[in-house]
């Protein structure tokens, strides 16, 4: 079976609130959840969180909850934690897992054709231990990237050798881009997580790119006008739903 994993806390302290904050008449949370609902090859949907109110939103759309414990649920607590006490707690319900998609409440930025397109990507090809939505922002190639020293010096996050053909043009690098909050792993990816690469040890050494665009994780609210841009571009309507 193919279970859905949706996570989200209730503590957040750049933007309180951000998993249930209205979108276009929908808590921020839905988009995700719908999305695997909507996907054929997905058999169930858990949400993993410690707030009564995600519970609530999950519980309205069918999903299973999953009771996060107080000490996954701080600000210095891993998402990757998380990750592996959602999948134990599926696992040990005896059920046979064939992939895991990894979903976060404050990522609304997918749709049931890319999530089946992920999952149908790792059935045809044992070589990809993941697959995951990316979009391309060239714009914040690492070569741009700054530190600020204690004066308020801007130091490169690079070094001079690193940037080796760089120069201030957008695509001097050629096209970046970045994972978008949406993942689908072998339950190996999970159970070795401490073997995985960083910064996300859960997508194993080779990962499927799953097309995306303007997609990223919720964390300010200056952010919401870029989810309703993309929710209108994508057929979202404050009554209407892109899903046949």
């Amino acid at each position: 079976m193919i279970p859905a994993l949706i996570l989200g806390r209730g503590g957040s302290i750049g933007f309180p609130g951000k998993n249930t904050f209205p979108v276009l008449g929908r808590p921020l949370m839905e988009y995700a959840l719908l999305a695997a609902l909507h996907t054929p090859e997905i058999d169930e949907v858990y949400v993993s969180t410690d707030s009564n109110e995600i519970k609530r939103i999950g519980q309205k759309n069918g999903a299973h909850i999953i009771d996060r414990p107080d000490y996954l649920c701080t600000k210095e607590a891993k998402h990757q934690d998380a990750m592996v006490h959602g999948y134990e707690y599926v696992k040990g319900l005896g059920k046979e897992i064939e992939l895991v998609v990894l979903l976060q409440c404050n990522a609304p930025f997918v749709l049931p054709k890319q999530l089946s397109e992920g999952i149908q990507a790792l059935r045809w090809d044992a070589t990809f231990d993941s697959a995951a939505t990316v979009s391309e922002y060239s714009a914040f190639t690492p070569a741009r990237a700054r530190f600020l020293g204690e004066d308020r010096q801007i130091i490169n996050y690079l070094t001079q050798e690193q940037m080796a053909g760089a120069n201030s043009e957008r695509n001097s690098q050629g096209k970046i881009y970045f994972t978008d909050g949406t993942f689908i792993v072998r339950p190996e990816c999970l159970e070795e997580i401490e073997n995985g690469p960083l910064p996300y040890p859960w997508m194993g050494k080779r990962a499927y790119a799953i097309p995306n665009w303007g997609g990223l994780d919720v964390d300010v609210s200056w952010q919401i006008p870029q989810v309703e841009f993309w929710l209108r571009a994508e057929g979202f309507t404050e009554t209407t739903l892109p899903y046949a």
